[in-house]
């Protein structure tokens, strides 16, 4: 079988949040491209996933302030080509490459590293401690946790009503994940 890749001019846009602060429900455990843009749909990124809706919700805690509105495209079957195809489509009729799909390509697949936006007292802290891993673990999950809230706060002030859990076993690396 064969998936027909739609253009991407020619899908509608999708707010990434329903009123109710919800992700679009149609692409839950469902394969799919995804087209993530901006407040001014300007596009930011564009990926594929087996399921949609997790990758939407990770993004969306990663990336919240580029998460306005989405185009999707949902395929029957996992087809690792087909998916790239498309998304490879979509990129060229943009006319240039994301900053999301480039440059800033950790910051949307990676677990956020709470490392890189330490504080000068967290820095010193950390640096401070010579031989005590656990002494070191128990102050990156401290700054994971701060992090953590401030990524709270953002989902708030955006009406964001689903349930977000991190992993808690990443941040005494301090690292955030959705579990």
């Amino acid at each position: 079988m064969t998936e027909e890749i739609q253009p991407l001019a020619s899908l509608e846009f999708i707010p990434y949040l329903d009123s109710e602060g919800k992700l679009p429900e149609f692409v839950q455990g469902k394969i799919g491209v995804y087209a993530i843009f901006d407040s001014d749909k300007i596009l930011q990124f564009v990926g594929y996933s087996r399921d949609t809706y997790l990758s939407l919700k990770q993004h969306l805690v990663r990336q919240t302030e580029c998460c306005y509105w989405l185009k999707v495209q949902i395929i029957d079957r996992p087809n690792r080509t087909i998916l790239e195809s498309i998304r490879s489509s979509w990129i060229a009729e943009n006319g240039s490459q994301p900053e999301g799909n480039g440059a800033d390509a950790a910051k949307w697949n990676d677990p956020i590293d709470t490392k890189t936006v330490m504080t000068a007292q967290e820095v010193a802290n950390y640096e401070g401690i010579v031989a005590d891993e656990l002494a070191k673990d128990k102050l990156l999950k401290n700054v994971a946790r701060r992090v953590e809230n401030e990524i709270f706060l953002l989902l708030k002030a955006r009406g964001v009503t689903e349930e977000i859990r991190f992993n808690p076993k990443l941040k005494t690396s301090g690292l955030l994940d959705l579990k």
